[in-house]
């Protein structure tokens, strides 16, 4: 009969660094009893498999502890002791050796680095020492969406962050996002571990930052869906750390898939060369599909404070330096530049910046009418046989981006045809809203609940 070792990984709630407990070992009865207690409906405890031996597994627990189960088989490895820093997906078990200096990242920074290592009033797990420099330095910088497939709130935040460890896989960021605790790993500007190689390339070094966040939640249920960003101070702080490192606020590959099944599109070329905003399910050499079906209102929306407290200048005014903020992340902020700054207010050295202080900001330049973010409407009788538009090509792949492509055999094309009319008859019926018109023709309700990407 098999046996496993047991062990409870406690992270520290002042320090945040993980001590183990050696609790013995057990028998299979028991491991059944564990797995049969964490599938119970409403169940605290959750199962984790271990993603790099096989037959182990962990236990997510909201008390903020994380329960572990090995095979006593494999000798060289047992539960009594915290896993060592592991080799990772991307590295030859090279470490990244420095020291700590308030807000700034480990060691020296690599020259491409422009925004924050670290969010202000983030919580440090580990060792802070998950990756190294970027290999392609003069690529475009892009985040990177993943979901943890767990549940959210209580205290799970630090039952996760400790699974992540414990499994060699953790991004810069962990967030919850009932909570809005947000802790990190890693420095920004420094690689992760959270994607897998593709091929020979290093999918976790690409870009000038390639910062992964790992937010509480499953991708069959989108954590966005009655998330209000105005609540979430931590979650605001993230998207100006984001930003302050030039990401651009754009889903380069469309919004992330709503299925596993529609989750094919894992474009090479546009990962390499494009920055902005990606799921793990749309990039090259991965095999899952998280983050789900985000709402791309709210990630990443659009800059509209600092920190969640101030409102982005409209015309001349000032802002006051908070703890925290760097030149950078307030030009970002602000819709500005750190040259401008610089300039405008006197200043010679971008780190002369204290808070408290009061800096002017430059005078905007008249707002331009927001450009329409989805294509109107061409009405019923715009959808007929024959009809061959660029707008048929798009309806198209967003059916097949939301999940509702199965009649397609090749295409989606620009005539609009059978193939197009059941897809649409198939999204029809997943809404009640709209299962009443579900005669594959869009109307104005289904056209508005597609919402296609302006062209």
């Amino acid at each position: 009969m098999t046996t496993f070792h047991v062990a409870v990984d406690h992270p520290d709630p002042d320090t945040h660094g993980i001590t183990t407990t050696y609790m013995g070992t057990v028998d299979q009865a028991h491991i059944d009893r564990v797995r049969a207690i964490a599938a119970l409906p409403g169940s605290e405890r959750h199962v984790k498999e271990h993603p790099r031996y096989e037959g182990a597994f962990m236990v997510l627990r909201d008390d903020g502890d994380l329960d572990v189960y090995e095979p006593t088989s494999p000798a060289e490895h047992a539960a009594d002791e915290p896993d060592p820093l592991p080799k990772t997906h991307d590295e030859s078990g090279e470490g990244f050796v420095g020291t700590l200096s308030g807000d700034r990242s480990l060691g020296v920074l690599p020259h491409s680095a422009s925004g924050p290592a670290y969010i202000a009033g983030v919580t440090r797990f580990g060792a802070q020492r998950i990756g190294g420099p970027m290999d392609t330095p003069l690529e475009p910088p892009r985040a990177v969406w993943h979901t943890t497939e767990s549940p959210a709130g209580g205290d799970y935040f630090t039952s996760v962050a400790a699974f992540l460890i414990r499994a060699g896989v953790e991004p810069q960021v962990i967030y919850c996002p009932v909570t809005d605790r947000l802790g990190q790993f890693g420095p920004l500007n420094l690689s992760s571990r959270a994607l897998k190689n593709d091929g020979t390339h290093r999918t976790n070094r690409t870009g000038k930052v390639c910062i992964q966040i790992e937010v509480l939640g499953r991708a069959s249920a989108p954590w966005t869906k009655g998330f209000d960003p105005k609540a979430k101070p931590n979650f605001q702080r993230l998207l100006t750390a984001i930003r302050a490192h030039g990401i651009p606020d754009v889903w380069p590959v469309g919004a992330p898939p709503a299925t596993a099944a529609a989750a094919t599109e894992r474009p090479r070329g546009v990962w390499e060369n494009k920055g902005g905003h990606y799921g793990h399910s749309q990039i090259p050499g991965q095999d899952h599909w998280d983050p789900g079906a985000l709402d791309t209102e709210i990630v990443p929306g659009r800059p509209s404070s600092a920190d969640g407290e101030t409102t982005p200048d409209t015309g001349s005014g000032t802002y006051t330096v908070k703890a925290g903020d760097t030149l950078t992340s307030i030009a970002a902020a602000h819709r500005t530049t750190v040259g401008a700054l610089l300039s405008l207010n006197g200043i010679k050295d971008a780190d002369e910046i204290s808070v408290g202080q009061k800096l002017k900001l430059p005078t905007a330049a008249p707002a331009k009418p927001p450009t329409p973010r989805y294509e109107p409407f061409p009405g019923t009788a715009f959808f007929h046989a024959g009809r061959r538009s660029p707008l048929v090509t798009a309806l198209g792949r967003r059916l097949v981006e939301l999940g509702f492509g199965k009649h397609y055999t090749s295409g989606p094309g620009p005539e609009w045809s059978e193939a197009d009319r059941r897809n649409v008859a198939d999204f029809q019926r997943s809404r009640p809203e709209l299962a009443g018109d579900a005669d594959g023709i869009p109307g104005p309700s289904t056209w508005a609940a597609l919402k296609i990407p302006k062209l």
